[in-house]
C-alpha cells in the first residue's frame, strides 16, 4: 500500500488499560453510593472521553450536571493514582513497534484520554519507541471521531492522510479514520467486536499486532 505512517489509538490498541479504568471508576461509584459495573461492561463504556464514561456508568436518575462533574473529578484523581497497576502493552505490540521502527515508519498516538495523561502513559509504558506525536484530548480540539486531531498530526509530520494506516479497536477509531481519509484497520485484540469495527468502516481486521506489517 505504500503507507508511510501509522496512527495508533492507545486504550485497547497499544495498551490493555481496561482493568485499571474499571477499578478506578468502580471505586468512585462505590464512594458515591452507586452500583458498580463489570470489567466486560467497561469495554463499551470507555473510549469517548471521561465525561461520556461518567454518563454511561451513572444511574439514569443521577445524571444531573453536578453529579457528572463530581464523578469526573473523582475519576481523574482515582485513575491518576492507579492507572499503571495492571495496564501493560498487549502481547505482540513490542514486536510490532520494533518492526515499524526498523522500517523507518513514522508512528503517532491519538487518544481520547486527557492530553497530559496520554503523554505520561506512553512515556512510562512505551519508553523504548519513538512516537513522532503523542496527543490526547485538549481544549479547543474536538475528540475522536472528529477527524481534526488526526488531520493535524498528519499535517505536522508532512504526510498525506491517504498515506497513513490508522489502527484502533472501536467504532470511534474507525469513524475517525474514515473521516480523516486514513486507512482504517481494526484491532481484534481490543475492547470491541469485529462486527462493530466493520460496520464503522474498517477495511481490514487484524488478529495479531504483527499482522499490520502485511499492509505496509
Amino acid at each position: 500500500m505504500g503507507s508511510k505512517a501509522v496512527l495508533f489509538d492507545l486504550d485497547g490498541t497499544l495498551l490493555d488499560t481496561i482493568e485499571d479504568l474499571a477499578d478506578s471508576m468502580n471505586v468512585v461509584l462505590t464512594r458515591m453510593g452507586f452500583p458498580t459495573h463489570s470489567v466486560a461492561a467497561y469495554k463499551y463504556h470507555v473510549g469517548d472521553g471521561v465525561r461520556e464514561l461518567a454518563v454511561r456508568v451513572l444511574p439514569q436518575d443521577h445524571q444531573d450536571e453536578e453529579t457528572i462533574k463530581k464523578c469526573i473529578a473523582a475519576m481523574r484523581q482515582e485513575y491518576g493514582n492507579r492507572w499503571d497497576k495492571k495496564t501493560r502493552p498487549y502481547p505482540g505490540i513490542p514486536e510490532l513497534l520494533d518492526a515499524l521502527t526498523a522500517r523507518g515508519i513514522k508512528m503517532a498516538v491519538l487518544s481520547n484520554k486527557p492530553d497530559a495523561t496520554t503523554k505520561v502513559v506512553v512515556a512510562k509504558l512505551l519508553p523504548w519507541w519513538r512516537f513522532d506525536v503523542v496527543a490526547g484530548e485538549r481544549a479547543g480540539i474536538p475528540r475522536k471521531p472528529d477527524p481534526g486531531a488526526a488531520l493535524s498530526i498528519a499535517e505536522q509530520l508532512g504526510i498525506a492522510p491517504q498515506e497513513w494506516l490508522y489502527l484502533g479497536d472501536t467504532n470511534t477509531d474507525m469513524k475517525t479514520a474514515v473521516a480523516a481519509r486514513m486507512y482504517p484497520v481494526g484491532a481484534l485484540w481490543g475492547f470491541r467486536t469485529a462486527d462493530e469495527l466493520l460496520a464503522s468502516g474498517a477495511k481490514v481486521l487484524v488478529k495479531y499486532p504483527v499482522d499490520l506489517l502485511a499492509l505496509l
